[in-house]
């Protein structure tokens, strides 16, 4: 099966997530897409992050109807900061029979050279990239490895969620109804 990876910090999952890895699930040669939070990008900031388990939990909701889109709490039993190349290795090994293929933005394709080991990732794996307004990417766009898709392009982002969230505005729609129930319930993000 291939199973493409979305890494995310997921703070909170948004409409955007959603659209991508629906895509990714439907319109590419992947047979499912597995929503991979990330404990703690070593390329961001932790501070804005909340607990880990509340952003798993919200993914669970967000994707409670979905088909052939799952979460993974997989970065969560390894030890942390998390470096992808780890966490393939890890899944390598516990699902030999899976290709896993890695999804990622334009943006982020864009500082794929901060990576830990990210010369092996690109030997050994392929990357599906989704447009992110601004972000062109053309230091890689002939490598064999990465696969440009039609991804709708989306401009909506976690950070503004939480803002809005924190400055009282109405973010319906924006988010997955469950997951805005979760947040409130919670009292997140204020």
């Amino acid at each position: 099966m291939k199973i493409g990876l979305f890494f995310g910090s997921f703070n909170p999952i948004h409409i955007g997530h959603l659209i991508i890895a629906n895509y990714m699930a439907n319109h590419t040669a992947l047979d499912q897409v597995w929503l991979v939070v990330s404990p703690h990008n070593p390329l961001k900031e932790k501070s804005d992050l909340i607990n880990m388990y509340d952003r798993l939990e919200m993914v669970k909701l967000a994707i409670e109807e979905c088909v052939n889109i799952r979460v993974s709490n997989v970065e969560m039993k390894l030890s942390q900061p998390s470096y992808t190349i780890d966490t393939l290795a890890y899944l390598h090994e516990k699902y030999p029979e899976h290709q896993f293929i890695l999804i990622m933005g334009s943006d982020n394709l864009g500082s794929l050279k901060k990576w830990k080991n990210y010369e092996v990732i690109l030997r050994d794996y392929q990357i599906y990239v989704y447009p992110r307004p601004g972000y062109l990417a053309n230091e890689f766009k002939d490598h064999p490895s990465i696969i440009f898709t039609q991804t709708p392009l989306m401009e909506l982002s976690s950070t503004f969620i939480r803002k809005s969230v924190k400055d009282r505005k109405n973010v319906q729609f924006f988010i997955p109804e469950t997951v805005l129930n979760f947040i409130e319930a919670k009292n997140l993000y204020r």
